[in-house]
């Protein structure tokens, strides 16, 4: 899309009127707790690749694994042009590009699929577009893209939320009928920050207390600081859900709920954790005017582009 279509697309996103809101949060100094609303699988066994029982502990946990996703060739490839753009100086000067506070290092590269090549095959690849197809029972658009880099000793933590929260209060996305996938380019070890999941916690809503002060992407895309629930809450979810620390070898990939409550901690080790995190949203659950903020996120944010993925 241009400049100018982007624009249009997104002045058309905030003016376009709100459904009803039934996840409402940042509306007062309260953190409430509610039952979800929406199914969490929406196709069946005989729609897509993935077996009956796949889909029942997605359905269950709130994610699934895939062992193994893209070849060692690819693997390869992806390595390398993960490199090339943390050195690419027009790259960090960008907005889309996150660099972390302390150290100045690349955190994230958002907008990938649209930006680079070789990343924007394999956010189009059926592979992977069939599967998000069969969770969410429609075709899907690419809602956000983006490369984390968790590097040794300096890759800081993502704190403790829920995607969805942000998307629905920030972005405008009506209801959580959206799956992210995160695919390995290095070894997830218990040790080097892995994705760390409360099994079943999609299964319920937090609406966190306070607002959303303007431009809060700014601070929010380096650390979380809006939409973060409580401690009591997250302790009262540890113990009640537990947490999968999900471990695994590069090349493979997770796919999990858009309101998993999740994290992952910093890495003071020498081996980096870098990976590819792409989000569909349900072509039937585009987003609108932010339910809790005053304008929408930037473009390399939240996509207002709703055209079917792989298409």
């Amino acid at each position: 899309m241009t400049t100018t279509a982007l624009k249009a697309a997104t002045d058309a996103q905030a003016t376009q009127p709100q459904l009803h809101d039934r996840y409402p949060t940042r509306q007062d100094d309260r953190t409430t707790v509610f039952d979800r609303q929406d199914r969490v699988v929406h196709g069946a066994a005989e729609a897509g690749p993935m077996e009956e029982a796949t889909l029942r502990h997605y359905d269950e946990k709130g994610y699934l694994t895939i062992d193994r996703l893209i070849s060692d060739e690819e693997l390869t490839t992806f390595r390398a042009e993960l490199a090339r753009l943390s050195k690419d100086p027009k790259v960090r000067a960008d907005e889309a590009t996150i660099v972390e506070a302390a150290s100045d290092e690349v955190r994230s590269i958002f907008d990938i699929h649209r930006t680079n090549d070789v990343f924007s095959r394999i956010a189009n690849d059926p592979r992977i577009v069939r599967r998000a197809e069969q969770l969410l029972g429609s075709p899907v658009y690419i809602h956000q893209s983006r490369i984390n880099y968790k590097p040794g000793f300096v890759g800081k933590e993502f704190g403790w939320h829920s995607d969805f929260e942000t998307w629905h209060a920030e972005d405008g996305m009506p209801s959580p009928r959206a799956v992210s996938i995160s695919i390995s380019l290095t070894d997830n070890h218990s040790f080097n920050g892995p994705l760390m999941i409360m099994p079943g916690s999609h299964r319920k809503y937090i609406s966190c207390a306070g607002g959303t002060p303007e431009e809060n992407y700014k601070k929010s895309l380096i650390m979380q600081g809006a939409g973060t629930p409580d401690e009591d809450t997250l302790t009262r979810f540890a113990d009640d859900y537990g947490i999968d620390v999900l471990e695994g070898p590069a090349g493979g990939a997770i796919m999990f709920d858009s309101n998993c409550m999740h994290a992952s901690n910093g890495n003071v080790t020498p081996y980096s954790r870098s990976n590819v995190f792409i989000v569909y949203n349900s072509v039937e659950n585009a987003t609108v005017a932010p339910y809790a903020a005053p304008a929408p996120r930037p473009e390399f944010a939240g996509s207002t582009d709703f055209t079917p993925a792989g298409s």
